[in-house]
């Protein structure tokens, strides 16, 4: 079968064996395969991946030299079943799967392991127990982004936004744009995102930012009114002390105003800063966050990082930030993220910009380097369209 080739930083056409199918897994025809920043970056520096995913405790992801064949977000048609299957769809049927499959010596992350071809291909292999039939309201197109708006729907739920809590999205890429799509989606009515770049803007306007900001001229921060439940300095956080104390120290005397103090924090009422999702992946982001943010925000970093980095531990201690890192997403997540995009709850459509035949990836990856024209580029594996 044809399939694109990723090896020592080369993207090629070729032939490659056809896919045989293990235990409880099957073969899907592609229709569709988005191509991932993290593609982008493993093109030219799956080493570094490979060590930081060995240190992490997974020693099968693709090496530079090793000839791999990527794609992770995908849909397909059911072809063939391997042996050990219920053989729950017939063939023909659409459906998308979680890119990873069990074999003997361990999981195996599909188009990101030189043992899981991925789907810059003709053909893909994936597990059964992993595969969800796509409902008609979705297209081909649509449906490829699955797991993308999975990762970002996960990164909404781990950001646990409470009532009324704002937040700031900073970077406007694909992930940062999906992530705006699903805040909105999860009913939060107040979301800011800010990005560097006017085309990125404008798709998170598409999206549904409430505002959206260039930081060169706007410190997204000020850019909405603060809830009346938000701090906005150190000052604010002491200040609430003492006025918090002043108020509770006259009540009567039964009243035990420490058990008032407690309730407050159980019912939400306790001042915080906004829920900031971190969305752009290079150093020095996050210690301008940590010296910008509010007190009490929640940094959730989405964005993927792969230099050493740092920031001031003192300010982010004495303004309280409370950090969450996020990866990939559960199977619930990948079904309710399904869900929303069927039922027209999430719309994807303003994120796609561009599709390209298997001999039309290299073109893409090369495209996708300017942020100023594409968002996310799909691969139709029976095209021959060159150029996006």
């Amino acid at each position: 079968m044809k399939a694109v080739v990723c090896s020592r930083g080369r993207l090629t056409v070729d032939d490659v064996a056809d896919l045989t199918p293990g235990r409880g897994q099957l073969v899907l025809e592609v229709t569709r395969t988005g191509i991932c920043g993290s593609d982008l970056h493993a093109r030219h520096h799956a080493d570094v991946v490979a060590e930081v995913a060995e240190t992490a405790g997974y020693s099968h992801m693709m090496r530079f030299d090793q000839r791999v064949v990527m794609g992770h977000e995908f849909v397909g048609t059911v072809a063939e079943y391997g042996p050990g299957c219920h053989k729950r769809w017939k063939a023909g049927t659409r459906v998308v799967a979680l890119p990873m499959t069990g074999e003997d010596d361990g999981p195996q992350l599909i188009g990101l392991s030189e043992r899981a071809p991925g789907a810059y291909a003709e053909r893909v292999v994936v597990q059964e127990s992993m595969t969800m039939p796509v409902l008609d309201s979705l297209s081909d197109d649509e449906a490829a982004l699955t797991e993308p708006m999975a990762v970002a729907w996960h990164a909404v739920r781990r950001g646990d936004l409470g009532r009324g809590q704002a937040a700031v999205v900073i970077g406007c890429g694909p992930i940062g744009l999906a992530v705006i799509a699903m805040l909105k989606a999860s009913g939060v009515k107040n979301v800011v995102a800010s990005d560097l770049s006017q085309r990125r803007r404008e798709l998170a306007r598409e999206v549904g930012a409430d505002i959206v900001v260039d930081p060169r001229e706007t410190d997204p921060f000020d850019a909405y009114k603060p809830g009346r439940n938000e701090l906005r300095s150190v000052s604010d956080l002491v200040g609430l002390a003492l006025g918090t104390m002043g108020k509770l120290r006259t009540l009567p005397g039964p009243i035990p105003w420490w058990h008032v103090f407690r309730l407050a924090e159980r019912l939400g009422e306790v001042p915080a800063g906004p829920v900031v999702f971190e969305c752009v992946g290079v150093p020095g982001v996050i210690s301008q966050l940590v010296d910008s943010a509010p007190p009490r925000s929640r940094i959730v970093v989405v964005g993927v990082c792969m230099e050493q980095d740092s920031f001031m531990p003192a300010m982010a201690g004495s303004k309280e930030i409370d950090f969450r890192f996020v990866f990939g997403y559960d199977p619930g997540e990948f079904y309710e993220t399904l869900q929303m995009m069927a039922s027209g709850k999430v719309d994807v459509k303003p994120l796609i910009t561009g599709t390209v035949g298997l001999a039309g990836v290299e073109a893409a990856f090369d495209a996708l380097a300017d942020p100023e024209v594409h968002a996310k580029i799909l691969v139709d594996p029976r095209s021959a369209k060159t150029e996006v």
